[in-house]
């Protein structure tokens, strides 16, 4: 039973932590945008700058995805070792018949 509870008060605090990211997040989206409307309106057009090579520099949202996807990467590999820090541990818990 108290596993349970603990695990479902986890799963809320989670929740909650989520749910607020996701509020920052978009207030911050929010002001980005209407910030990028006001200086669109008050600022000239910027002029084409032709800078050698610039177009084998990767794209913005290509540096973005790139990151997210070696995050990802890295968080599945995190997550195995973890797993397996546990099942090498798994006999020295409490209730597994390890000997003292």
């Amino acid at each position: 039973m108290a596993s349970t509870t603990t695990t479902s008060t986890q799963q809320e605090l989670q929740d909650q932590f989520l749910s607020i990211v996701t509020k920052s997040q978009e207030m911050a989206l929010d002001a980005i945008k209407s910030m990028v409307d006001t200086v669109q309106t008050i600022t000239p057009r910027i002029p084409t700058v032709d800078v050698p090579f610039a177009d084998q520099l990767p794209k913005p949202q290509d540096v973005v995805a790139s990151g997210y996807d070696f995050a990802q990467k890295l968080l599945t590999s995190q997550r195995k070792f973890a797993d397996e820090v546990v099942k090498a541990a798994a006999p020295l818990l409490p209730g597994n018949g390890a000997s003292k």
